[in-house]
């Protein structure tokens, strides 16, 4: 690899590293708000919500390991794997998680208070999250790294999560329907545990879809 290249290299650590800094700080506080306010309005999949953020700054935490030891040529490759693996294992418990935590909403039938934290807290990672997957793709092309990808589908996750919570706090705060939220957070299970299984195969999320 030439001096360029090294540099060039360098610089796109560098930027994976402030995106993972940026990942642990947001997810953590997001996380901490959406803890509280469903504590409050009594709103499970607001609570879920916050867990994922927990569980996405341990992803963030995983790879930004990565970035810190992507000098080690030589160690690349099993550093890479065990990268991926750790991700796919957040991937599942998420998946995990959201199972039981929409079943359970379903059985309990109770509808949760309305939150207007919450569904700020939704609109606002609606905005983020979108463009921070972005630059981690972008990132994730540049040094070759599946697991940065799949941290990246990890945070795009978390934008049809926010998606889904917001459209259940506003169908349960105008129309009543608290079965709203559960159900469509249910549709989002099996498709979060297939990129769980490939990342623990050591598969990129393109290998996972084409076998």
């Amino acid at each position: 690899m030439s001096g360029t290249a090294v540099l060039e290299r360098a610089a796109v650590v560098r930027r994976g590293r402030r995106l993972e800094h940026f990942t642990i700080t947001w997810n953590a506080l997001e996380g901490l708000v959406a803890v509280v306010a469903g504590a409050v309005a009594g709103s499970i999949s607001l609570v879920g919500f916050g867990i994922d953020s927990f569980i996405e700054v341990t992803s963030g935490s995983v790879l930004l390991w990565r970035m810190s030891v992507d000098a080690e040529v030589h160690q690349r490759e099993r550093n890479e794997k065990r990268a991926l693996k750790v991700v796919g294992v957040c991937f599942l418990a998420l998946a995990a998680y959201i199972a039981y935590e929409s079943a359970a909403d379903l059985r309990s039938g109770r509808a949760p208070e309305h939150s207007m934290p919450g569904i700020i807290l939704a609109c606002v990672s609606l905005v983020v999250m979108p463009l921070l997957s972005r630059a981690k793709r972008k990132v994730g092309r540049a040094l070759g790294s599946s697991a940065m990808h799949a941290d990246a589908k990890q945070t795009e996750f978390c934008t049809y999560l926010s998606a889904i919570l917001l459209v259940g706090l506003l169908l349960n705060t105008f129309f009543g329907l608290w079965w709203a939220d559960p159900v469509a957070a249910l549709v989002m299970v099996p498709i979060i545990a297939k990129e769980g299984v490939g990342g623990l195969q050591g598969k990129t999320c393109e290998e996972c879809r084409t076998g």
